[in-house]
Formats: structure tokens, C-alpha cells, sequence
């Protein structure tokens, strides 16, 4: 079954961009006030030293399309067979709309903050996801589907989160972005014959500014304890739950751009899983038991829960409707029965900051 759809014009980019379902990229707003009382003097040491290194600038050449990119593009991208071209072309639409999301929020946040250390912060965050949003709508441009980014900014709708949601999911966010980006490089660096698209190549560089994002907010949320402790840990758990879903979902219904790849869609989402999680361990008191029985069997539950909603989907009409209610309550039941199931404790480490190792 075809769960992704063509995207056969730059129209067609922009309203897959501005979809906003269980699984896609939202954009979100928040409590400013409340980000502009964050506190980061309880970590200021590593703080400052992490702001030092925003100033560096490392990437500050690196967002840029060289000859061989252009000749590399001329080369690969007529040999890409139609499932495989409709599926990265999935995946360059989705990963621009996430980029760009942090792009929004963080740009909100420092024109309503006047915290200099969180004004500072966002600043630099705009600058680093502005440069991977352009950077990927480069590669679209090459197919003529470029998004009109302003137009998007102005047509998504937009999801409020609570501040401490927002601090969950952004450094989630980051974090998995960082364990996605480098398996894919690690794995095309050994198999180069795989590499179907240039864009791959950048990857290594560009999970470091991910890292390092996910590393401001897991200081933020160290130099407030209480937003890891008592019924907030139930939050966590949730947004673990969610990313790792969604994720898992989202990969298993483009299988073609993994197996591209040399990828098994299943092996590479658990060493995704694995990698953020023991990332996560830096913020998060506990994490989700992933080699658990119960919790593979409710992913793969979820995926072909998918599945039947979509082809009912496609179907349309009354019948086929319910259906997709029923479905909809099916995935439901299962990621609340996927919640219960017992997480990992641990403590954390005194030193916040851990280096991009993987």
C-alpha cells in the first residue's frame, strides 16, 4: 500500500508542509512570560562555556553547495526509481517543515524574551535551523518544489504548548535528530555506493548543531529540578512515548528510502531509540525499556494500525470513515497500554554536558 503521497509541484510541498496530523511537524507557540523568567544560574559554568561555543560559529561555511554537490545532484537524482524519489521527496518536505518549526518558535521566543541569556540562546538557535531550513529547501528547488517559507509561516496553524512541554519536545527533538542524522551518515561513510543524494554528506556536521541545541535545553532544564521530579515525570514518559512512536511510525511507511540506504527500517529505528536514550539519560530520570517485548510488539501494533487507517483513508466515504474512527481509537488503546509499561531509573550525573560520541 502507498502510504506516501506524490508531491508533484511546489504547491503540492506547501500543502504537505502545512499538514498537521499525528505524525507530521507542528509549529507551536508558548507562555513567553515564563521563558523569560528562566533561570540558568544554577548551571552557569557549563553555560557560558556552551555560549562560547555558539559565538565560535563552526558551521558558519558549511551550509553551502559546492560543484560536486550540483554534479552529484545532475548525477543520482534521474537515477532514483518513483517509490524511492516520492519518499525522499517525503522526507526533504517533512525534515524542512521540522527545521523550519524550530526556526519559528525559537525566533518567537527571542522577540518576546528580554532575558539575555535566553534571548541570547534563541538567537543563535534561529541562525542554525534558518541555515538547515534554506539548506533543504535547496535540494527541493533542484526538483522545483521549493516552499514558499514566509507563506508557510503564515498558513500552518499553530499548537500552543505549555512551556515545560516545549522544553520536553524541543530537546527531544534535538536529540533524536542528532541519533537519526548520524546512523544515516555512519552508515552511508561505509557504504558510499548507497549515498543516492548529496544532502547525506553534510549530515555529520549538521548533527553536531542538533547536539548542541538539545544541550541547551537540557541545561535549562537542570537549573530547574522540580521540571524533572514528582508528576512531571509522567510528562516525560509521555513525550519519550510519543517521539519514539512517531518516529517508528513514520519510518516504517516509507520503508524504500531506509532499504535505499542498506537500512532495515526496524534496526535503524532502534538504534535511533538506543542512542537517545542513553543521551537522555544527561535530563531525564528515567527512560523507556525499548528491548521491552511488550514495547516492540505495541510499535509494530501502532505501524499496522497506520496502515489500515490510511487505506481506509483512501477509500473514502461513510463506511471507510468509521473505520478510521475505529482505527484511531485501536492506536489510542495501544499507545496507553505502551505507557504502563515499566520505565528505567536511574540518577543523573552531576556534570550536565556530555560530548557527541556516538
Amino acid at each position: 500500500m502507498q502510504t506516501v503521497k506524490e508531491i508533484e509541484s511546489a504547491a503540492d510541498a506547501a500543502r504537505r508542509a502545512e499538514v498537521n496530523n499525528l505524525i507530521s511537524p507542528r509549529f507551536y507557540k508558548t507562555d513567553y512570560a515564563y521563558m523569560d523568567r528562566l533561570n540558568i544560574e544554577p548551571v552557569r559554568a557549563e553555560w557560558d562555556m556552551m555560549m562560547k561555543e555558539y559565538e565560535g560559529d563552526n558551521n558558519q561555511d558549511h551550509f553551502q553547495r559546492d560543484e560536486q554537490f550540483v554534479a552529484e545532484v545532475a548525477r543520482l537524482v534521474p537515477q532514483l526509481n518513483p517509490e524511492l524519489r516520492r519518499e525522499f521527496l517525503d522526507f526533504l518536505v517533512t525534515s524542512l517543515t521540522s527545521e523550519f518549526s524550530g526556526c519559528v518558535l525559537y525566533n518567537e521566543i527571542r522577540n518576546h524574551v528580554d532575558n539575555p541569556d535566553i534571548k541570547q540562546l534563541m538567537a543563535y538557535l534561529v541562525r542554525d535551523e534558518s541555515r538547515h531550513a534554506s539548506f533543504i529547501n535547496s535540494s527541493l528547488k533542484d526538483f522545483d518544489l521549493g516552499v514558499n517559507l514566509s507563506e508557510l509561516k503564515k498558513n500552518k496553524a499553530y499548537t500552543y504548548f505549555k512551556p515545560k512541554y516545549i522544553l520536553y519536545a524541543t530537546y527531544l527533538s534535538e536529540k533524536i535528530g542528532y541519533a537519526r542524522y548520524i546512523t544515516i551518515f555512519r552508515q552511508l561513510e561505509k557504504t558510499p555506493d548507497k549515498r543516492f543524494h548529496p544532502i547525506f554528506r553534510w549530515f555529520e556536521r549538521w548533527c553536531n548543531d542538533e547536539f548542541r541545541h538539545g544541550e541547551s535545553f537540557a541545561l535549562i532544564m537542570r537549573a530547574d529540578p522540580k521540571l524533572l521530579q514528582g508528576t512531571n515525570l509522567l510528562f516525560i514518559r509521555f513525550f519519550l512515548l510519543a517521539v519514539y512512536a512517531t518516529m517508528y511510525v513514520r519510518d516504517h511507511t516509507r520503508p524504500a528510502l531506509k532499504h535505499a540506504m542498506g537500512l532495515d527500517p526496524t534496526q535503524y529505528d532502534y538504534a535511533v531509540f538506543k542512542i537517545t536514550s542513553e543521551i537522555s539519560k544527561q535530563v531525564f530520570p528515567i527512560s523507556l525499556d525499548i528491548d521491552s517485548p511488550a514495547f516492540r510488539q505495541g510499535m509494530n501494533q501502532l505501524f499496522r494500525i497506520a496502515e489500515k487507517y490510511y487505506a481506509a483513508r483512501e477509500k473514502g466515504g461513510i463506511y471507510a470513515y468509521l473505520q478510521r474512527g475505529g482505527y484511531g481509537l485501536a492506536g489510542f488503546m495501544t499507545f496507553v497500554g505502551m505507557y504502563f509499561i515499566p520505565v528505567k531509573r536511574h540518577n543523573l550525573p552531576q556534570q550536565i554536558r556530555i560530548a557527541a560520541a556516538w
